[in-house]
């Protein structure tokens, strides 16, 4: 086993995914596509394929899904060595249906390998050789093992100097506001890098006052960088603050993975040792692509086509 670590490093849920043709509910539909999908592992393709050293780690059911997870992951070029294929255990499954116009999940994820992931399966060494490592809310809210899973992935690569990137990824289906409030903010308390929301901000903050979410974010350690703060990307470093235009999308098929888009583009452009805002803006790019197709994952773009839309330089700075 190649003991080195890459650069990046990310762990959480994936899941099985199957689709519905577009605008077919799954009641009516006598077909569907096959895929998988999960923030982290798309994060980590996404970074993959943007000429980073990324590894993704989790848990998976020995069964065909998590095999086909597992072997495209590799495909890809993200390291799954630290993953497991869990014997006796699923991996959990979703799917989703857009009827009428309006996108609904469904979810079959209760006692997936994912959910009982165990702290004592981490791999400290892998953790703590890297240099950056990514994590979501989505981790914490599918199980209590997974949760101390992460608590302490979060330990060790404070502990070895690795910097630290948190996306809250709010998901009240999974937990309630209060639960989410308890285990996601210590998190943000500990994050080199946070990527909330303005949505996401206000449940969190419980408020709506902009004053006092953003006091909330300046008294934080991190550098913050808020998503869909109205038309642009909020940028809080070190009390500079920086607005960054979103990327216009020529089109849009399917919003589903903008988000982690967004977050590969961002780490992509951190491990490459480029500023915070310049992130961003690799970020808002890669986003804008990323809803152009289908797929968690599949329409996640490559560096050359990236670096080729990097020329419209445009934020407002206050």
């Amino acid at each position: 086993m190649d003991m080195r670590s890459p650069d990046l490093i990310t762990f959480g849920e994936t899941m099985g995914l199957f689709m519905t043709p577009e605008y077919r509910g799954l009641e009516h539909s006598a077909t569907v596509e096959q895929s998988f999908g999960g923030a982290e592992s798309n994060v980590a393709i996404g970074a993959a394929r943007l000429g980073c050293s990324v590894g993704w780690f989790g848990a998976l059911g020995d069964d065909p899904f998590g095999a086909a997870i597992y072997k495209t992951m590799r495909g890809e070029g993200v390291d799954v060595s630290r993953a497991r294929l869990v014997a006796g255990a699923e991996t959990g499954l979703m799917f989703r249906e857009n009827a009428s116009g309006k996108l609904a999940v469904h979810y079959r994820r209760k006692g997936s390998a994912a959910s009982l992931m165990r702290p004592e399966q981490l791999d400290e060494a892998y953790i703590a050789g890297s240099k950056l490592l990514h994590v979501t809310g989505i981790t914490a809210a599918i199980g209590e093992h997974a949760r101390s899973s992460l608590l302490e992935a979060v330990r060790i690569a404070r502990q070895a100097g690795v910097r630290i990137c948190f996306d809250p990824n709010l998901r009240l289906k999974l937990w309630s506001l209060e639960e989410a409030r308890r285990a996601l903010l210590p998190l943000a308390e500990q994050a080199d890098y946070y990527l909330p929301g303005w949505d996401e901000l206000q449940l969190l903050y419980d408020t709506k006052d902009e004053a006092e979410i953003l006091d909330r974010l300046a008294a934080l350690k991190a550098v913050s960088v808020v998503k869909g703060y109205g038309e642009a990307t909020l940028v809080l470093d070190n009390g500079k603050r920086t607005e960054v235009p979103f990327h216009p999308a020529a089109k849009v098929v399917d919003t589903v993975g903008a988000g982690d888009g967004f977050c590969a583009g961002f780490l992509a452009g951190i491990v490459k040792g480029e500023t915070a805002v310049e992130s961003v803006r690799i970020g808002s790019i890669c986003g804008s692509l990323v809803v152009q197709g289908r797929g968690d994952w599949e329409a996640l773009p490559d560096w050359r086509t990236v670096e080729g839309l990097l020329s419209d330089r445009v934020w407002v700075e206050r």
